[in-house]
């Protein structure tokens, strides 16, 4: 039988980031960008502070806090596991990591065809 792998798995550096924003604006929300201005990252906002749309999909939770994509973007990690990680730099546009000395990233592993 096969275990099923994790679609989104987290590090401690992001976990500690998410700690850190926690803190200052409560509950929080990632959504993958479609790229354009705000590139293709995380952005993290307060959960208030954000639509999530009909067509959206969410990708996974990181302790508790969801993932969500357009169906265009979702559709491009359906073979990959998200890794999402913090480090050095500031985050994009809006997202609540902006401004400081860590940012929220993503990385990447194509899953294998038993995964």
């Amino acid at each position: 039988m096969v275990e099923k792998v994790e679609k989104v798995v987290v590090t401690e550096a992001a976990l500690t980031l998410l700690e850190e924003i926690r803190a200052e604006h409560g509950d929080v929300v990632f959504k993958i960008s479609a790229g354009c201005c705000d590139g293709t990252g995380p952005m993290c906002f307060r959960e208030a502070d954000v639509m999530i749309g009909v067509n959206d999909i969410k990708l996974g939770d990181v302790d508790k806090a969801g993932i969500w994509a357009a169906p265009s973007i979702a559709d491009l990690w359906k073979n990959s596991q998200m890794i999402l990680d913090a480090g050095p730099g500031s985050g994009a546009g809006f997202s609540l990591d902006n401004g400081r000395t860590t940012h929220f990233l993503t990385r990447s592993r194509i899953l294998h065809l038993d995964e």
